[in-house]
């Protein structure tokens, strides 16, 4: 992890909060270069990783014959872990939990603008004040959730709470109708989500079934005016079809995250007026990254005391998470 933005994740009150429970390597562990790794590996029983930490094969792993478990303070473990992980019986946590509060809110956030068509009524700002007959509102808005992960139990939750009386639907081929209803949400297919929906909502994780799972086909399904959200995972969406859709202004979009990412200068869709991309910023950010360090840092106090992880990650669940 950068040291700077180890700082922000495990600040020094965190450092001594971990010190009372286990021995620390040297704060912080230096920075090494490629193919190369700390001393500190050679001890270490614990190891909290974080962005940019280096795929754990099994030449990594020979270097830590100690490790007994590893407290990822970030959200998806999918290109640290390697199956020379789990073949050594190590133990895995996640911090997505702590990771999902923001993305849920900021997911909220947009669902606000998304309802009343922001971008489109900004873009016509110049040319006039819009006729009153021109505007939307949020209320009784049907909003289709793509995905009940995590986030997406979340955002549904957030819609229930709000008292715009939102229409809320749910794709996701692992939920059953009384599971849907329980998160307040009609169970569909994802067919019928598009044709339904005024705003799309996607919280899938990224997985072969779901690569390109709004195509043309699926896009072409929203009504006119209808808005794309992704703050998932960008290849879920077909990137050339959802710009076609918005270069037609028959949609309007708001991308956290792309395919590719980040998209190429000059692509269409960081100009046009109907889209809105951000930098993948819906997660965790400058001081809500101490989110995941006191996370990581209670799953170490638990693993020390003998208790279960809140967010141990086994291989089986691997295959169905982002």
């Amino acid at each position: 992890m950068d040291p700077a933005v180890a700082d922000q994740v495990l600040p020094a009150e965190l450092r001594r909060r971990l010190s009372a429970r286990v021995r620390l390597a040297p704060d912080p562990v230096p920075p090494v270069r490629p193919g190369t790794f700390p001393a500190a590996l050679a001890e270490a029983e614990v190891l909290i990783s974080g962005w940019g930490c280096p795929r754990l094969t099994a030449d990594v792993l020979a270097r830590a014959p100690r490790l007994r478990a590893v407290m990822h303070a970030a959200g998806s473990v999918k290109s640290l872990v390697s199956d020379a992980v789990w073949e050594r019986g190590i133990v895995v946590s996640s911090a997505a939990d702590a990771n999902a509060g923001p993305v849920v809110s900021y997911t909220l956030a947009l669902i606000t603008l998304a309802a009343r068509r922001t971008l489109t009524m900004a873009a016509g700002y110049a040319a006039g004040w819009p006729a009153f007959g021109s505007r939307s509102g949020a209320d009784g808005s049907t909003v289709g959730i793509v995905g009940a992960s995590r986030i997406g139990r979340g955002v549904l939750a957030g819609l229930r709470r709000s008292d715009a009386g939102h229409r809320l639907l749910l794709s996701d081929p692992y939920v059953t109708d009384d599971e849907a209803r329980l998160l307040g949400a009609e169970r569909v297919e994802l067919t019928e989500l598009c044709r339904r929906s005024a705003v799309v909502s996607v919280h899938a994780p990224l997985l072969p079934e779901t690569t390109g799972l709004l195509d043309a086909g699926m896009l072409g399904l929203i009504p006119d005016g209808g808005v794309l959200i992704n703050t998932a995972r960008g290849a879920i969406v077909d990137t050339e079809a959802l710009t076609r859709a918005c270069a037609s202004g028959r949609l309007e979009a708001y991308l956290d995250v792309t395919d590719p990412e980040p998209l190429p200068p000059g692509h269409p869709l960081l100009t046009m007026p109907n889209v809105l991309v951000t930098p993948h910023i819906a997660g965790a950010q400058g001081r809500e990254v101490r989110r995941l360090g006191q996370y990581a840092v209670a799953e170490v106090e638990r693993w020390a005391a003998g208790e279960p992880l809140l967010g141990e990650v086994t291989r089986q669940a691997l295959t169905h998470l982002a």
